[in-house]
């Protein structure tokens, strides 16, 4: 695989990771997936970018420009595979128009990063798991001192950002990058024909400085790739930063519903043109052809997000606002969706931690998702009778939701296996767009208060 950074930014040969595996058969459904799983780890960085992993397929010889072109290609025996995990950065930046280099060249993706995201892909554990890393994370970046972690990309480029990430993520290998300008989101999302989603409250900010006019009315709606933009980069509320990162997630659940249409597939060469004047990467063709071969057999339930753990600054703290990583749920997220942990000696989860310490000590936040006002309080009156005390009734979620979701939106995956079992016909849902001020947010659905009728009515009968 050539080279790669290790954390201390020195070069280091790449491992063998990829190969070349048998022939597999191919169907429209796996096209589909594939594109899924592209589209989605661009998505849920707000910025259109790992659609990179299909660009190569017009640059290969023989292959037209038609929608059934990549079909033709893998059942022609082109095929690849993925045999270890692979971490890919991916970074959305603002294209540069104005810095020179010494040269008198413009680089343009010489910019801060808008959003910036590391992907694992496990083909052991057959899932992805994505990181989100706020902007505003306080670092210290090699030869420039402490400043938000999205300089790091301006100062020395991708070279420089995939450093300081594996630095502050207890060394993570970092084996590629994907680079992206933040217009190519707007493109992408109008090409598909739009994304639907539910926007929770009233969105109206400007920003003349940025081009930036969000106006978007609550509930249930299509957004287009102006509208879907400012749906994400929204910052005109109390989570500003974090908040963005939730909604990216939002995003990533409405193109997978997008993307499992046929239809889009007629769409495939408008999606590459996007692709192939807004990228920049250090992934062969032979490294996108089996990321994205390991796409196309992905599920929607393998795929994983967190966020990274933290909180904001205080106002006394720093001249400047920043989020500050924390340490311990850091390391919790590296070891259990990155099999990383910092060294022999430092924190894993305890391994004599028994059901009781998590009735004890997690915290649950209840959002009332079922369209009964009492959906709340007879969640937390269950969870209580099950030993539960650390609950708390947050906000009512504004869409009425078939399923219940369990959430573990700090990335506490053991804590979210133990309690989802306890709430009947509830999904785990591993994202991070859960009550923050808690462990776990459970998002209470039709389906449960409908289950609990049912065995208070069976009770009621004897």
């Amino acid at each position: 695989m050539g080279s790669k950074l290790s954390g201390s930014g020195q070069r280091q040969p790449r491992p063998q990771g990829m190969q070349q595996p048998a022939r597999l058969g191919t169907t429209m459904r796996w096209l589909t997936w594939g594109l899924t799983f592209t589209f989605v780890t661009s998505i849920s960085a707000g910025i259109g970018a790992t659609i990179a992993l299909v660009t190569p397929l017009r640059f290969i010889p023989g292959l037209s420009n038609d929608a059934a072109a990549p079909i033709n290609l893998f059942s022609s025996g082109l095929q690849y595979g993925l045999s270890r995990p692979v971490n890919v950065l991916v970074m959305g930046v603002d294209v540069n128009i104005g810095d020179e280099e010494e040269d008198g060249s413009l680089d343009p993706f010489k910019s801060r990063t808008d959003t910036m995201l590391l992907a694992r892909v496990d083909p052991k554990a057959k899932g992805v798991s994505l990181l989100s890393i706020p902007r505003d994370t306080r670092v210290r970046i090699p030869d420039v001192g402490v400043d938000k972690i999205n300089a790091a990309n301006y100062y020395g480029g991708a070279e420089l950002a995939s450093e300081v990430v594996s630095d502050i993520l207890n060394e993570v290998p970092i084996d590629r990058h994907v680079r992206v300008s933040t217009g190519a989101f707007r493109e992408l999302v109008d090409v598909v024909g739009g994304v639907e989603v539910f926007v929770p409250h009233r969105m109206e900010y400007e920003d003349k400085t940025q081009r930036l006019s969000i106006d978007l009315e609550p509930g249930l709606q299509t957004l287009d790739g102006y509208q879907a933009e400012g749906f994400t980069r929204f910052r005109n509320d109390n989570l500003g930063d974090i908040g963005r990162a939730q909604r990216q997630q939002v995003l990533v659940k409405a193109l997978q519903k997008k993307l499992a249409n046929p239809a889009t597939l007629t769409k495939l060469p408008q999606l590459l043109e996007v692709v192939k004047k807004n990228i920049d990467t250090d992934l062969s063709v032979g490294e996108m052809l089996a990321l994205m071969q390991f796409g196309l057999q992905l599920k929607p339930e393998q795929l994983k997000m967190v966020l990274l753990p933290g909180r904001f600054s205080f106002p006394e703290e720093y001249e400047y606002s920043y989020w500050i990583m924390s340490n311990r749920g850091r390391n919790r997220i590296m070891e259990s969706y990155f099999d990383v942990l910092p060294d022999p000696d430092a924190y894993r989860a305890d391994d004599d931690e028994t059901e009781r310490s998590y009735v004890d000590t997690v915290r649950i936040s209840i959002q009332n998702a079922s369209g009964d006002p009492e959906g709340g309080t007879k969640m937390l009156e269950y969870l209580n009778e099950q030993g539960f005390y650390r609950v708390s009734l947050d906000d009512e979620w504004p869409q009425i939701l078939a399923t219940t979701q369990v959430i573990p939106q700090w990335g506490d995956l053991d804590a979210a296996k133990y309690v989802q079992p306890l709430v009947d016909e509830s999904e785990l849902d591993a994202n991070s767009t859960g009550d923050l001020r808690s462990d776990l947010t459970i998002r209470v659905g039709k389906n449960w208060l409908s289950s609990r009728q049912a065995q208070s009515s069976e009770s009621s009968d004897f």
